[in-house]
């Protein structure tokens, strides 16, 4: 049988691993050690938290059951305080679970027990999206001929080339998800983006996007543009969803 070949980040990465077994940080920091990154070790949520702010890393890998605060909480406090990939690790394979860990701020969920190539191949696609995502002009879903500039509907602006989100004078904090997501929105001018064109546009590398982490990203775009006083995005049951025009 040929050997699986796996996709590599294109750098060494500093990544914080949490869980509360010992063992399970071992085995995580033996099998990412292989491919030469880092690991930093939390385990409880409390210190992951701390960890976090005090080391930057480039990638969280979270369990959800801990002492303390649990996983989800801890995704949360991470996610508002940095824009690092968050990748579940969790025994919880319940759908009611990964939609909940996607719509608090993670960016993929992998269920225990997985295999080496599994994690490196996974850990390798989050910091490819993040990457493109953080890249100038990097946003999916562009159509063909379009250039960098400045997109605009209603009070929302776009500025490709800086790959900023405003609202009025205001700056809005979107993750490198919710900028392309905003971008494939604002292009359409209000009218509707069904839902597998908007999944592609926010994950242009993956071949086929799971729909389910579409709701809770938007969700949150909504919020950070609402909040700022922008247009309301609409979802339209069952189809896709659109920006209120001006």
């Amino acid at each position: 049988m040929d050997r699986i070949a796996i996709p590599r980040p294109p750098r060494p990465l500093r990544i914080l691993v949490v869980d509360d077994d010992p063992a399970m940080v071992g085995a995580i920091t033996a099998l990412v050690g292989t491919e030469g990154h880092q690991v930093i070790t939390a385990y409880d949520g409390l210190t992951a938290v701390k960890r976090f702010r005090e080391e930057s890393p480039d990638l969280v890998l979270l369990d959800l059951a801990m002492p303390g605060p649990d996983g989800f909480t801890v995704a949360g406090q991470i996610r508002a305080a940095g824009q690092a990939p968050i990748l579940v690790v969790s025994g919880e394979s319940a759908e009611e679970a990964k939609v909940r860990a996607l719509g608090i701020g993670a960016d993929d969920y992998l269920v225990k027990p997985f295999g080496r190539a599994e994690l490196l191949a996974r850990i390798a696609a989050v910091m490819r999206r993040a990457d493109r995502g953080s890249g100038p002009g990097a946003a999916g879903g562009t159509p063909e001929g379009a250039g960098a500039g400045t997109l605009q509907l209603g009070a929302l602006a776009l500025d490709t080339g800086r790959h900023e989100a405003r609202v009025g004078d205001a700056r809005l904090d979107l993750t490198p998800i919710e900028y392309r997501l905003a971008e494939a929105l604002v292009r359409a001018g209000g009218d509707l983006v069904p839902h597998l064109r908007l999944v592609r546009a926010g994950w242009p590398a993956e071949a086929d996007p799971d729909l389910l982490w579409l709701k809770p990203h938007v969700a949150r775009l909504r919020r950070k543009i609402q909040a700022a006083g922008g247009p309301e995005v609409l979802a339209v049951r069952g189809v896709g969803y659109r920006v209120e025009g001006p």
